[in-house]
Formats: C-alpha cells, structure tokens, sequence
C-alpha cells in the first residue's frame, strides 16, 4: 500500500481532460493564473503549499511523478539527465522568455500544441523533457520541421538530445 497521492494518481489523470501541471516555485503567480483561468488547465502550484516552498529540486521532480503531472519550471537545472531522469517523470517543461507577457504566449503555443492533440493521451509529454523558448513556433518535437534527414540520423545513432524547430527535448532511454 502506498501513499494516498501514488494511490489516487493513476485515476486523478482519468477523471479531467484537462492537462495535469505541477508548477515549480520560479513560475510567476501570473502565469500561473492564466493557466488556471484561461486555459483551464489544473495546476498545482508549489507557492500555495507552505511545506513545498522551500523544499529541494528533486522533491518537486519526484512529487511531480508520484501525482502523475507534467512539471512546469524556468529552472534549467531539470535539465539534468542525471539527477532528474526523463523516462522517470509525467514530462517536464522548462519554459524560457523575457518577460511574463512572452510567456503567457509561450505557454498559449504549448497548450495548442502539445494538450490539445487527444484527449486520449493525459499526459503528452511524459518521459520527456522539453526546454521552450519564447520563439517557438509550435512546431511538435517528432514531426517533421524542415529537418527530417537530421532527425533520422540522430535517431539512428541513438542520439538523445536534438534540437528542433526552438524545442530542445529529451526522451528517457
């Protein structure tokens, strides 16, 4: 028997369409609202839980996973492959831009692009990790972008890491 969330998640991500987020303490609170209210996505956000907010990095990575949501951060220590492995996590999204209206757009792109493809799949980017950029265009990693024959070669040679139409992304090996 395991906790109540590792109990509860696997049906939690059946019970909602809505994408599953786990918010990092660097997200700002507006950005988070925007989420919650215009995109209707169900965020939990680290800041309003007082036992979170000072908590270590790979709490939140394993917390992230035992509830079954995709974590949103702008902390690019996630990137780490060794500390935080992808195939071990509902996906993790590290979200780069200039300012809060960038991201407010970015995160609009990522919510067409990556939650809105079916709502057969409630977690679309679990066990990978992608590094966002304000200038992405929404072009989904795995589709062809202009770039299909480097694609196959690094596929080919088993490379992990590519980069593609401003997404940077990762899959658990």
């Amino acid at each position: 028997m395991g906790t109540l969330a590792t109990e509860l998640a696997p049906h939690a991500e059946h019970l909602t369409p809505r994408p599953r987020i786990y918010a990092d303490a660097n997200v700002p609170a507006g950005l988070v609202g925007y989420m919650r209210h215009h995109l209707h996505w169900d965020v939990l956000f680290v800041l309003e839980e007082e036992e979170l907010r000072r908590a270590p990095d790979t709490k939140h990575y394993r917390l992230a996973q035992q509830l079954r949501r995709t974590l949103v951060t702008m902390d690019r220590d996630y990137l780490d492959d060794r500390r935080f492995p992808p195939a071990e996590t509902g996906g993790v999204l590290v979200i780069q831009a200039p300012d809060e209206r960038q991201l407010t757009l970015l995160v609009e792109r990522i919510d067409r692009t990556l939650f809105q493809l079916s709502e057969a799949v409630p977690l679309p980017v679990a066990g990978r990790k992608l590094h966002l950029h304000s200038d992405w265009t929404g072009a989904r990693a795995g589709r062809s972008c202009g770039r299909g024959r480097e694609r196959r070669r690094r596929r080919r040679v088993g490379l992990r890491r590519a980069r593609w139409g401003h997404v940077s992304w990762r899959r658990g090996g």
